[in-house]
Parts: C-alpha cells; structure tokens; sequence
C-alpha cells in the first residue's frame, strides 16, 4: 500500500473517509497517557513531541481517567488546536446526560469544536436501541453538529461484530467507527472481515485499535513484534491507528513506524494470518472480545454489572 502524501512531520496521511479531513496514519491515544505513573507535565510534553512530530490525530473520550485525560489534553492542544483533530467520545445513551458529557469535554478539552464525537463502547446489545430510541443519545448528537460544537459523530465498540452492526443498521449517515485492528482479528469475531468492507462501501472513515492486542499481549504472549503488529494493522485500509503512548520509547517507536511505513504485501499478511492461527482462534488473547471486566466501569455500571469484590 502505497502512500502519496506525507504531511510536515513526513508522517504519512489518509483521509477520513467522506469528512474531507486527512490524518496522520497513527493517532495519539489519550487514555494511555494518563496513569498513576505519569504527570501532567510529562502527557503534556508526550503529546506536543507527537505533534510537533506529525501525530494529527488526537484520541480521548470523556470518561478516561475521570475526565483527567481530556484535560491533560486540552492544555496540551490550546495552542496547536489548528495542527490536530480531536476525537473524543461520550458515553451516556440517553439526550439529556450526553449532551451535558460534551459541555464537559469541551470545556476540558480547551475547544469550542470537537471534530469527531463517537458514542464509546458500542458493547451490548441494547446499546444501538438506546441510543436511538425517543430522547437517546443520537438526539444530542446531532443537535451537537447542528449548534457546530461537533463536526462529524460515529461509534466504537470492541466486542462483537454483530453489536456494531446494529450501529450501521439504523437509519442515520455515519462519519466514523472505530475497532479492534490486529493480525488475530482475522481468525476470531473478525471485525475486520465481517464490518470493514461495508464501512468502506460506505465512506465510513475507520479508526483502527488495538493493534497489539489492548495490553501489549499480542507481542509478550504470541510473539510478534511490534512492527508486524502495527505493520500488519496499517497494512489494512483504515484511516488511522490509534497507538497506546505512555513514554518516551512509546512515542519514538511509533513514530519511527509510521514514517517508515510501506505496507505489507497480501502474501506478507496471509503468512502473518496464518503464523499466530493456533492461538488466535479461540479468543484467548483478545480479552476485550470476550470478558466483561475489559469494559469501562461506566458502562458496566450503565448495563447494571459491577466490579467483583
């Protein structure tokens, strides 16, 4: 897969599907910059690296870290707003609470305009019919883009193909989704075989994740590097992958990746397919398929399931 253009940063670009917008190939995931182990001023100082870089595309969402994520976020972008495209998400499903999550990540996102506003973790059933039912979320959403505090709005979810679809199945033209993208996907709850041709038939701009399995698995427990990984996920025709940074080797790395990126050929991809097989198969390593615990306690709490313990 050849790539035409590069932006400043001689990070390869591509766009967003119908949006008009172009990003960087690799974005910054903004919930992993933020933990006990790292400061203000070092997710500060990560992300700002990352723009300067070429890094345009920023991921978030409102209940990362107790909002601390968006905000971090926000400091870090006031003064590169016109460099970036900012993603956050919300998570309520109905009008009323989703449109008072977006005051909250305007605010602490510094900006009078989100570019790209998701409904996170698409992960239940019921999750398509609550969002459109009577005063659902989809009522905020698009009363959002109306006022221009949002500019496009999509969905993300990691569990299951089939929930994601009764996403696309409802009557509404979708800007973005965003899933799980990794050399295992395609043996397990494939969404990249049974959602990303339609996304495409669609203009729909893909957001890939998880490219290393959510938590490094991929690379600790199959063996594979991080540069088949990421290889691998780009070598798909997503818009952008989101990368987990959380240190100065993270960003480096990702960087690097992304700048030297010439894609894999089919062959490469069906080897690649074909070497983790055994272990893909079962679901073993993508945990986000197949165990509730990976879920976001908001939505855990939403579906009424609490943490053990």
């Amino acid at each position: 897969m050849n790539h035409l253009e590069s932006n400043a940063g001689s990070i390869p670009v591509r766009e967003l599907g119908k949006t008009g917008l172009k990003v960087s190939i690799i974005g910054f995931g903004g919930g992993h910059s933020v933990n006990p182990n790292i400061d203000e001023k070092t997710t500060v100082r990560l992300i700002h690296e990352a723009i300067d870089a070429g890094v345009t595309f920023m991921d978030n969402a409102w209940e990362y870290s107790d909002g601390e994520a968006e905000r971090r976020m926000g400091i870090a972008i006031e003064d590169r707003r016109d460099k970036v495209v900012v993603m956050t998400k919300v998570c309520a499903r109905d009008k009323k609470t989703a449109a008072a999550q977006l005051e909250q990540s305007l605010r602490r996102l510094r900006t009078e305009v989100i570019d790209v506003w998701q409904f996170h973790e698409v992960n239940y059933d019921n999750d398509a019919e609550w969002i459109f039912r009577a005063d659902g979320a989809i009522e905020a959403a698009i009363a959002a883009r109306d006022a221009g505090k949002i500019r496009y709005i999509g969905f993300t979810g990691h569990k299951s193909p089939h929930i994601l679809r009764s996403m696309l199945d409802q009557d509404f033209e979708w800007d973005t989704c965003q899933m799980p993208v990794n050399v295992l996907d395609a043996h397990y709850r494939s969404f990249q075989k049974e959602l990303l041709p339609e996304l495409l038939q669609r203009g729909i701009g893909v957001i890939g994740m998880k490219s290393l399995g959510g938590g490094g698995q991929i690379v600790r427990d199959v063996g594979l590097t991080a540069e088949q990984c990421r290889g691998y996920a780009l070598s798909l025709p997503i818009s952008t992958l989101v990368c987990g940074i959380q240190s100065d080797a993270n960003l480096a790395q990702d960087i690097a990746l992304a700048r030297d990126f010439e894609g894999f050929s089919p062959e490469e991809m069906v080897r690649l397919e074909d070497t983790v097989y055994d272990e893909a198969t079962d679901g073993r390593h993508e945990w986000f398929k197949s165990m509730q615990t990976f879920d976001s306690q908001y939505h855990r709490d939403q579906h009424g399931f609490r943490s053990a313990g």
